[in-house]
């Protein structure tokens, strides 16, 4: 009974994330509890995921990367420590995971980052303006000079063109940054997301995790409507 459970909550989890089952990830998924031949610290390292997602069960990017538990280890203390313990605006945050997303067509990156930023501030037109505003990697700027963007946030999303799409950053896109008022270590905090979250979107895409490479990625209207 319990594995059937478990099967269904898993079911309605890749169903509530959009998940496409007429494709498959290119690997099979790992079990969703730990193999009973497996290393003596396995269940721990999937009890720490299991907490870190709880209430939620573990998710399909979970399961990709308990291929390898000591892999899926770092990765939850890593991704963790910038979900839940930086002092940078969360919904800024999430506007610049979002970006990297469109930036890399990592749809189910966008589908599962693009609520949270609605849910931390973000208005939908500056969303809107993250998904669709042209790449500003090569100095094109107009269009977000007149986006709905705030100062921070389009000095934010000149940073994450950059480093996603240019890897090296103009002096003049890392001055913005303090000019507008951000910190030191709200600085590192906003690099080490930006540059984790490329390497989740790359991750993501290669292999597709939640078989969402084929979608499209979710309306901003319908996710407003789907938060009321």
């Amino acid at each position: 009974m319990y594995v059937i459970q478990r099967r269904l909550t898993i079911k309605n989890t890749f169903k509530s994330l959009g998940i496409n089952h007429t494709r498959t990830m290119r690997l099979p998924y790992a079990p969703s509890t730990p193999p009973v031949d497996a290393a003596p610290d396995t269940a721990d390292i999937y009890a720490r995921i299991a907490e870190r997602r709880n209430p939620r069960p573990l998710i399909p990017l979970d399961l990709s990367l308990l291929h390898s538990p000591p892999v899926a280890d770092g990765w939850n203390s890593f991704i963790g420590a910038i979900r839940s313990r930086t002092l940078v605006d969360s919904g800024v945050m999430e506007l610049a995971v979002c970006r990297v997303a469109v930036l890399n067509n990592a749809v189910y990156e966008w589908n599962a980052h693009a609520p949270l930023a609605l849910r931390g501030g973000i208005k939908p037109d500056q969303l809107q303006a993250a998904l669709t505003l042209p790449c500003t990697a090569e100095g094109d700027i107009a269009e977000l000079e007149s986006s709905a963007l705030t100062p921070q946030q389009r000095a934010v999303l000149r940073y994450t063109d950059q480093m996603t799409r240019t890897i090296r950053v103009e002096d003049i896109v890392f001055a913005e940054l303090k000019t507008v008022g951000y910190d030191d270590r709200e600085i590192v905090e906003l690099t080490t997301g930006i540059a984790g979250y490329n390497c989740v979107s790359r991750f993501l895409v290669a292999l597709d995790v939640g078989e969402n490479n084929a979608r499209e990625m979710k309306n901003v209207d319908d996710m407003v409507a789907a938060l009321q």
